[in-house]
């Protein structure tokens, strides 16, 4: 399975916008293999690879999603960075003392992270939303 996810990485960083089209070779026998190992039994005593394989099975038409769309990254860690500063801040101050708090961090922390996606000033989305509020 880790040799299937490779080539698959792989394939991902060898394509152009213009390959992905739904015959490509490629994409279609990284699928059929990962359908020959779901194929495969495994002995009941290696539990962990048997839930495994049941999950794998459950969402394989998900896992090779980001070989169909050019801008499906392959691994979740832009999601994994955005909720590293809340887990931070939980564990820095234990918790938030109200419900309207953490409600007011999201908030700004949600702001704060697209206008650094964006490549946007952080002042000035602040400062336009200011002007926004009425007096």
């Amino acid at each position: 399975m880790a040799h299937l996810i490779l080539d698959a990485l792989h394939l991902k960083d060898s394509l152009s916008p213009e390959d992905y089209n739904p015959q490509l070779f490629q994409r279609t026998e990284i699928e059929q293999r990962l359908s020959v190992l779901l194929q495969t039994p495994i002995p009941l005593e290696m539990k962990e690879v048997c839930t495994f394989q049941k999950r794998i099975r459950k969402y394989t038409d998900q896992i090779f999603t980001f070989l169909y769309y050019t801008d499906v990254p392959p691994d979740n860690n832009g999601s994994e960075r955005a909720i590293r500063n809340i887990k931070v801040k939980q564990k820095v101050s234990g918790q938030f003392k109200t419900q309207r708090g953490a409600i007011i961090y999201a908030i700004i922390r949600s702001v704060t992270d697209t206008c650094i996606k964006n490549g946007q000033n952080i002042l000035s989305a602040f400062q336009t939303i200011a002007k926004l509020q009425p007096e």
